[in-house]
């Protein structure tokens, strides 16, 4: 199969994961896809999902009976296996479900790291409707995936993911000392939240307005998780930072952003005081690595809405 991964795609991996590894995955991607696409008889490419997202290469394939499904592929160190280990646990309840796939199928694809998802729309997501509307039904879609995880998963937790990324904004601040005033609030924030982490549920990871499509059986459903396991604030402060860049340009961000906090918290039922505490952490880590990653305008537009908390 001959094509040219986004642009997009390039871009994002050689800053998150490196040049020489990006390139190195990037290198092996035709024949990872044709060992995916041969995996299961009958399926026939379409075309590249494009722009696509910044982690993974989505192929929209027919299957042998004309079913509309979608191939995604994505290097080893996203965590391919954990993504189809949550999408499983969920079947459907909110996001994207995996297809059937008989063996030996199914050990092929998941032998390539590929997953053969049911077929959204990939060009409608929730950030197509105004805000309101769309943190109303983000809000709704997140809700359904907090659930109990599977017994014995091998998901992350927020204790240890935070507690790697709590490294990178260390070394941020040794990089740009001015950094140390949010870094600092950050990081005694996170210190607290962990002491006291009220539940356990499996969550998204990494939930925004751009990671829930158009569906044909649900309206609204999700992809793209970074699954792990700890409290529901941690998860839904992603949403608080929805759209940040559009905040930074009105003259209102700073009071729009503290009303997003209280408003969400209410309407599921979070405490405020932790989604605020979590929020902070989310977007100091967030502008941190991406200036690290020399993505800096939005860095500073990271910071400069966590600066307003």
């Amino acid at each position: 199969m001959g094509f040219e991964p986004p642009q997009r795609l390039v871009r994002a991996l050689g800053e998150m994961y490196g040049d020489a590894a990006a390139a190195d995955w990037l290198a092996g991607l035709p024949a990872l896809t044709e060992r995916a696409l041969a995996a299961e008889d009958g399926l026939t490419v379409e075309r590249v999902a494009a722009p696509g997202g910044r982690s993974s290469l989505v192929v929209l394939v027919r299957r042998a009976d004309g079913t509309p499904a979608a191939l995604k592929l994505a290097p080893p160190v996203a965590g391919p296996e954990l993504e189809r280990a949550a999408l499983e646990h969920w079947n459907g309840w909110g996001a994207v479900k995996p297809l059937d796939t008989p063996e030996p199928a199914g050990a092929a694809l998941d032998a390539s790291g590929a997953l053969l998802l049911e077929r959204l729309h990939p060009e409608v997501s929730l950030r197509s409707l105004p805000e309101a509307k769309a943190l109303l039904e983000a809000a709704g879609t997140l809700r359904r995936l907090w659930v109990a995880p599977p017994a014995g998963h091998t998901f992350e937790t927020v204790a240890g993911r935070t507690e790697r990324q709590s490294a990178g904004m260390r070394a941020a601040v040794e990089a740009d000392p001015e950094l140390a005033p949010l870094v600092d609030a950050a990081l005694v924030a996170r210190a607290e939240l962990i002491e006291g982490e009220p539940e356990l549920l499996l969550l998204h990871g990494n939930f925004r307005q751009s990671k829930v499509l158009s569906g044909e059986r649900a309206p609204w459903l999700t992809v793209g998780p970074e699954p792990l396991v700890g409290e529901r604030a941690y998860d839904l402060a992603r949403l608080v930072r929805d759209r940040a860049e559009d905040l930074v340009a009105s003259p209102g961000g700073p009071a729009t952003a503290r009303r997003r906090v209280k408003k969400l918290a209410e309407s599921l039922e979070v405490d405020q005081t932790r989604l605020h505490g979590w929020t902070l952490f989310r977007a100091v880590e967030s502008g941190t690595r991406a200036l690290a990653e020399g993505r800096r305008q939005m860095g500073e537009v990271n910071l400069e809405f966590a600066g307003w908390l």
